[in-house]
């Protein structure tokens, strides 16, 4: 069993790492960053059977795909919080000449990236194939791949899945951070896409939900459930309940950070909700 209180204080640390990072350029997405943080730490730290140097061809590892690039700050401050690379280099967040770009690039050659992401509806259907090419290959791997919630109004998701069911790619996690908002405001009120479990499950999609997506302890349960129910010849989704803005009580219960920096005071007051653990960069 993984120290929880470890798993926690990776947690804040990597909440305060988003906060300032968005705060130091006046730009980025703060909102699912934070929303998302046990998942991806709980993934990184405990889940993924990774290697100790970064190979972009992935052969033999498990592998990870963002496909709501937006939520870059919380990908960026994982994966240099679990060795990818300098934890200093987290204040270049967003600058001119950065690997660290506002959406997660392959050109830059940062380690643990192994596709461009950001446009909305395209992470699933990459992650999907390299299930199927792993399958393939006879490389028991598995891969996992996070999509926003809004971004299944992208209709390509839906041919993804329609794809890895007919094709039986039993090596893919797809992870759906179920938070109810996007940009414009609530998923229901921009584009309701009804029973999202239904829907994959009509698509003969094997699929368990993480009901609190914000409980370390939860998500390890979830994502050590899902891992069981691999290849059996269906592909498995996750649905993440999960709060945008958790962790800042001023961010939450609302859509408006998805995409906005907080100003010196509400950095501070963000801050002193998520007290220094590990070190800030």
């Amino acid at each position: 069993m993984p120290d929880i209180k470890q798993l926690q204080d990776l947690t804040t640390q990597v909440r305060r790492d988003i906060l300032r990072m968005v705060h130091a350029v006046n730009s980025g997405h703060p909102g699912g960053s934070l929303g998302c943080a046990e998942f991806l730490v709980a993934l990184y730290q405990n889940i993924l059977n990774r290697k100790s140097k970064f190979e972009m061809n992935g052969n033999g590892e498990d592998l990870f795909f963002l496909s709501n690039g937006h939520i870059s700050p919380l990908f960026y401050s994982v994966l240099a919080r679990s060795g990818y690379f300098p934890v200093a280099e987290l204040a270049t967040f967003r600058k001119l000449n950065s690997r660290l770009q506002g959406h997660p690039t392959t050109h830059e050659n940062l380690p643990g990236i192994r596709i461009a992401s950001g446009s909305l509806g395209q992470g699933l259907s990459v992650a999907i194939g390299a299930a199927h090419a792993k399958k393939l290959n006879n490389d028991a791997s598995l891969v996992y791949v996070l999509t926003g919630d809004g971004e299944l109004q992208e209709g390509q998701n839906w041919e993804a899945i329609m794809y890895a069911s007919a094709k039986k790619v039993d090596t893919i996690i797809a992870t759906v951070d179920l938070n109810g908002k996007q940009i414009d405001g609530s998923t229901d009120e921009v584009l309701n896409m009804g029973n999202i479990k239904a829907k994959f499950e009509a698509f003969d999609w094997d699929v368990l939900e993480i009901k609190e997506g914000n409980h370390l302890e939860s998500v390890l349960a979830g994502l050590n459930d899902a891992k069981a129910r691999t290849g059996k010849e269906k592909p498995v989704c996750i649905l993440l309940h999960t709060e945008m803005g958790h962790g800042v009580d001023y961010m939450m219960h609302t859509h408006a950070w998805h995409g906005k920096a907080p100003n010196d005071e509400q950095l501070v007051k963000a801050l002193e909700q998520n007290p220094e653990t590990l070190g800030d960069y």
